[in-house]
């Protein structure tokens, strides 16, 4: 009958699955398909079960994420085995492989939606998950920046709701929907009244987004006053695979191919279309302009040049730039009778093959992958102008290939005053997979929902295309045709938007309601736990019963977490500088210590049990499975050596070998004394076992769980640090507590708290890391001479502890501030 029930619920989990595979991959496709977006997860939905652990609920994010990239992704296998070189086959393997890494969202949130569904109501379950989600993709972003709200793109009164919160706003939206649907599903035999709640809260989100999108394109829509305009000609030569045709005609020939093909195509934009302005496309100039390598590049440098002059139109070209420290993919702006006026460097180049990491680079990565290119990322946004013969200027925003997959630069420029947005893109390794080049374009085309800027977008061979600011695309070219598009832009500027004014926010926001939600679940445990206390003390052990395999995965994302904090210090210590720079070292501390922690924590909590005797049974009770074993089986405790992931014990049965489980707890005397109450006096194995129990029960019981708590200490404690430094930084660099919000809005000035607040955060960690080392080392001193007080040896020390981390770091800081002044 058992093994019935759980066969018929496998079942049921892989059928949802593949359901929703299948509506994703039709809603992928656009067109009509966009309503798809929102029931498209409720098969899957209906597989996750309540009561399913969260090791299942793990699991089945796993295999949904497999199954989206299967039914969304399949061409991007193909795309990059021919790139590659490796076979379609053999990349589509390894993608489908890598899919619980690509597309991570799913297993976060599948996780939080099971965790929250065990405290919360369907409400605040939903909530959680789709904050889950767009947390995940905003601590860890996709290499083509995807995201299920894009799928929205078709519906151009649905997409305008992306100025309020970006793409990520959409797919919280989307979640929250297809959430009330499936609980209508799940409610359907209780009655019309809990059938119509869901239903109609559905309806209620579905109808907002309507009306929202339809005032926002009236207001579009409504005639603009009179500006300046340029007309700007966008040349697509369709010139592709310069390797083949290096080894066909020779580099030079390659070069001289493409330019003479450009100039005449922008002859013919000048002559036939009366262009202001020419846009080519990304690298189309294969050398770095302004910095020959040769005779030969020179030469071409003042060939470029000397066409500009003679067109008497600026020029806009992808090529590279170098200086110092390295070369960059970049834009430059050539005007006649100025020369270049500057260059735009790609801000994110596109992984393994414009650009390696440097913990990553190495001999043996470019003997693995020899195509890896050097090139470096750039600083950011930049605004720059673009100006006809007669005067005219619009103030244009340089986007480049990836750079327009990230919402980041598109508002960075929005707020430098740029009017409309350059895309450059060399999109060539999609012209045999159309679905790649459209939705880049559907991606890029969302800047422009969000800035309200528009966008003229040339690409090598295809998709070129007009956006305008609403999101439509006006005009594009065919894939593999040379073609010519022209489009006017204007000097005017953009209708504000909530996007452009806090930025990126709905990721972060997700991640703050994740944080209160956890914090207020471990309010509600330690309020049951201190009300529960009196009468389950002398009764009852908190404990974590582990498997050698579980104990071992825990021990490994605790040292990770461990290694992950060890060498962000170093790279603080090193490179960088005692502080926190960027969000990057945020995204690197999420994954490289939070992660690990949090997913070692996960593991404790999932095999989390109450220890307790019941006559001669001692009994192990754990959420879903109760363990028995007679006190007589028992015949002696074993304390861990290694204390990973915690301190624990092993159990050494009265038939010899030792119990296959493993005791994690803080204290091991208090094992000992709940089986000596029952009158099974266990001792303990080996020869320095029980001073080695003494100890850790030392350590145990100089514990105060409040002021020890990690909230309070690496959480709430380097938070009202951070105020204190942050309203310090704004009023020196931006002359007022809230000067950073006044010049650059609410996601500026909250981006740069959280940097402060994460500063101080790892700073805290770092140093209780030194103070516990300490700590340790003079209480393993004290145990090792055996000295009779080392219990009150222990908890002097950890006193000393707390009053140098909760007393000693605001008074250095108050002695800096002073010293400051």
């Amino acid at each position: 009958m058992i093994l019935e029930r759980w066969s018929s619920v496998r079942w049921r989990s892989f059928a949802g699955i593949f359901a929703s595979a299948i509506l994703f991959g039709l809603y992928a496709r656009g067109g009509v398909a966009w309503g798809l977006g929102f029931v498209a997860l409720v098969p899957w939905l209906l597989s996750l079960q309540r009561d399913a652990t969260m090791l299942r609920a793990l699991a089945s994010g796993a295999l949904m994420s497999v199954a989206f990239v299967a039914a969304v992704f399949y061409w991007f296998g193909a795309a990059i085995g021919a790139y590659l070189g490796m076979g379609a086959a053999s990349a589509t393997a390894v993608m489908l492989l890598l899919a619980p890494v690509l597309q991570p969202q799913f297993l976060a949130f599948a996780l939080v939606r099971q965790w929250a569904g065990r405290r919360y109501g369907p409400v605040l379950r939903a909530l959680a998950a789709a904050s889950a989600w767009v947390a995940c993709e905003w601590l860890v972003p996709k290499l083509l920046g995807d995201t299920l709200g894009h799928g929205l793109y078709p519906s151009a009164v649905l997409r305008q709701v992306a100025d309020l919160g970006g793409a990520a706003g959409l797919s919280v939206l989307l979640l929250l929907v297809n959430e009330a649907l499936a609980l209508a599903v799940e409610q359907r035999r209780r009655g019309a009244r809990a059938l119509l709640k869901p239903l109609a809260a559905a309806a209620l989100i579905f109808a907002c987004m309507a009306g929202y999108g339809l005032a926002r394109r009236a207001a579009l829509q409504a005639p603009a006053p009179p500006a300046p305009t340029l007309r700007v000609a966008m040349v697509q030569a369709s010139i592709t695979d310069y390797e083949r045709l290096r080894r066909q005609i020779g580099a030079y020939a390659v070069v001289r191919k493409v330019l003479d093909t450009h100039y005449a195509l922008s002859a013919s934009a000048i002559g036939d279309h009366g262009a202001d302005v020419l846009l080519w496309s990304e690298t189309v100039y294969p050398t770095s302009f302004g910095h020959p390598r040769s005779a030969d590049g020179a030469e071409l440098d003042r060939e470029l040049q000397g066409f500009v002059e003679h067109a008497g139109v600026p020029l806009v070209f992808g090529t590279y730039d170098r200086d110092a420290d390295g070369e960059y993919n970049a834009a430059a702006f050539l005007e006649p009778g100025r020369g270049l006026l500057g260059f735009y460097r790609k801000t994110h180049p596109f992984p393994l093959t414009e650009y390696v990491p440097a913990w990553l680079d190495g001999p043996w990565l470019r003997r693995a992958l020899p195509w890896t290119g050097g090139w470096r990322a750039g600083d950011g946004a930049r605004v720059l102008p673009l100006r006809s013969a007669d005067g005219r200027e619009v103030e244009v925003v340089p986007l480049i290939c990836l750079d327009d997959v990230h919402p980041d630069l598109a508002i960075a420029g929005a707020r430098l005053g740029a009017q409309a947005i350059l895309g450059m893109s060399n999109d060539s390794w999609f012209t045999d997979y159309p679905m790649g080049a459209r939705l880049h374009l559907a991606v890029a085309a969302f800047r422009s929902i969000e800035t309200r800027l528009p966008q003229v977008r040339v690409t090598t061979n295809g998709l070129s295309a007009i956006i305008d600011d609403s999101g439509e695309v006006l005009a594009s070219t065919a894939t593999g045709d040379q073609a010519v598009l022209t489009a006017m832009i204007s000097a005017r500027d953009p209708a504000p938007t909530l996007m452009v004014r806090w930025g990126d926010w709905v990721g972060r926001a997700g991640a703050v309601l994740l944080l209160a939600l956890a914090a207020l679940s471990l309010w509600r445990a330690s309020r049951r736990r201190a009300a529960a206390a009196p009468a389950m003390q002398a009764t009852t052990l908190d404990v974590v019963v582990l498997t050698p395999l579980w104990r071992t995965l825990a021990a490994a994302l605790r040292l990770c977490a461990g290694a992950g904090l060890l060498w962000l210090a170093y790279d603080m210590i090193a490179r960088i500088g005692l502080q926190i720079q960027s969000l990057a070292q945020l995204r690197l501390f999420a994954a490289a210590v939070v992660a690990p922690a949090l997913a070692a924590w996960a593991i404790e909590r999932a095999f989390a049990a109450q220890a307790r005797v019941e006559g001669a049974t001692w009994v192990l009770e754990q959420r879903r499975q109760r363990i028995e074993l007679p006190l007589a089986s028992l015949a002696a405790l074993r304390p861990w050596r290694i204390a990973l992931p915690r301190s624990g014990v092993d159990l050494r049965l009265a038939a010899g070998p030792l119990w296959t489980r493993s005791i994690a707890l803080a204290g091991p005397r208090a094992l000992q004394r709940l089986l000596a109450a029952s009158g099974a006096p266990i001792g303990w194995e080996g020869r320095f076992a029980a001073a080695w129990a003494d100890f850790v029960q030392a350590r145990a019981d100089a514990r105060r769980p409040r002021l020890d708590h990690g909230l309070a200490k690496f959480a709430l404690f380097p938070l009202l640090l951070a105020l204190v430094a942050f309203r310090l930084h704004q009023v020196i660099a931006f002359g007022g507590t809230f000067g950073e919000y006044y010049s650059y809005g609410l996601g500026a000035y909250l981006s740069g708290l959280l940097i402060w607040w994460a500063s101080w955060s790892i700073g805290l960690m770092l140093f209780a890391a030194m103070l516990r080392a300490g700590i340790e080392a003079v209480a393993v001193l004290g145990f090792a001479l055996r000295r009779t007080d080392a219990a009150a040896l222990r908890d002097a020390l950890e006193w000393l502890g707390r009053v140098a981390f909760y007393l000693g770091v605001p008074v250095w800081l108050g002695w800096r501030l002073l010293g400051a002044q």
